[in-house]
């Protein structure tokens, strides 16, 4: 019990045993606490050195205890400034940490954006906001299916926001659902209480924490020149409608994308709002992340329910007919 003022357990039981007996010597002692002689006398020894023993007054008394309320004190006050000295450099190491940690992430442009540089960073300030989320975390998915590493790296800090009560939801591209890792990815996360959609097209990466952080690219074509650590009221509420816009237009995994009044699915939709717009085959594939042959066959289908004899001509029958 006394073990963090110093005191060893054969110390405390023969610092115990003398407070009841302060009479009894050694081979007492070694009755008293049931301990062998030479444990005994090395717990006098330590005791003599923590001043918990004085040489006794009376003529060949030998050592007498020093009452709990003086010898204890003591030590107890010696290890509360032990502790406060600790503390004291806890509290500088967390100053000496942030700093380190804010050099490493990225850097301030104001006070309500950060840049950071490079994946690393933007990596370690995501792990960082997971851990602290408090009760939602959102995000647009526009890159690439879920690899295993990636799966295995973000499963386990998922799964921790999950238990304790935080909202998941994402959105991501309706052709990763060919994908074989995403789809394990998004069953694992369905399973768990987490929830994911997809759309045809998402317009930029972005995770948003509690409604207060968000994370967007610096450049959306190029993710490794860095991101930018959002703070602004104002710009982390227009994110969190442009997710609610984009959510609410998506097809939750485990159901087929519904199709529209006019028979269109959402991917049908998204092709001819590119068609109308100029892209050519490989740029609308690009888009939606699909190959140009898949494309030209739904362009075959589209232009023969239009109607038309060209994808020009299929654009302005679909906006005529509505269906953009």
């Amino acid at each position: 019990m006394l073990q963090w003022l110093g005191l060893s357990p054969h110390a405390e039981a023969v610092y115990r045993a003398m407070l009841k007996r302060p009479d009894h010597g050694v081979v007492d002692l070694v009755v008293d606490t049931g301990l062998d002689e030479k444990a005994v006398r090395g717990a006098l020894d330590e005791l003599a050195a923590l001043a918990l023993l004085k040489p006794s007054g009376q003529t060949g008394a030998g050592l007498r205890p020093v009452s709990p309320e003086v010898g204890l004190a003591t030590l107890l006050a010696s290890a509360e400034a032990e502790i406060a000295e600790r503390q004291a450099q806890v509290e500088s190491a967390r100053a000496e940490i942030a700093a380190i940690a804010a050099a490493h992430l990225g850097t301030r442009l104001s006070d309500s954006a950060t840049r950071l540089e490079g994946l690393d960073a933007i990596r370690t300030r995501l792990e960082q906001l997971q851990r602290a989320t408090h009760f939602e975390c959102l995000s647009l998915n526009p890159g690439g299916a879920h690899r295993p590493d990636a799966r295995s790296a973000a499963t386990p800090l998922n799964e921790e926001a999950l238990r304790r009560g935080v909202v998941i939801r994402a959105v991501c591209r309706d052709s990763f659902r060919n994908d074989p890792d995403t789809l394990a990815y998004a069953r694992w996360l369905t399973e768990h209480g987490g929830q994911m959609r997809t759309i045809p097209t998402v317009p930029i990466q972005m995770i948003i924490v509690d409604r207060r952080v968000s994370i967007i690219p610096v450049d959306p074509e190029n993710p490794r020149a860095g991101a930018l650590e959002i703070l602004s009221p104002g710009i982390v509420t227009a994110l969190c409608a442009l997710f609610e816009q984009c959510w609410s237009a998506g097809t939750p995994f485990g159901e087929a994308p519904r199709p529209d009044p006019n028979g269109c699915t959402p991917t049908e939709r998204a092709l001819l709002a590119l068609v109308a717009a100029g892209d050519t085959d490989e740029a609308a594939a690009r888009t939606l992340s699909i190959s140009p042959r898949t494309v030209s066959r739904m362009m075959s289908n589209l232009m023969e329910r239009l109607e038309a004899v060209s994808r020009f001509q299929a654009g302005v029958n679909a906006t005529r007919r509505g269906w953009l």
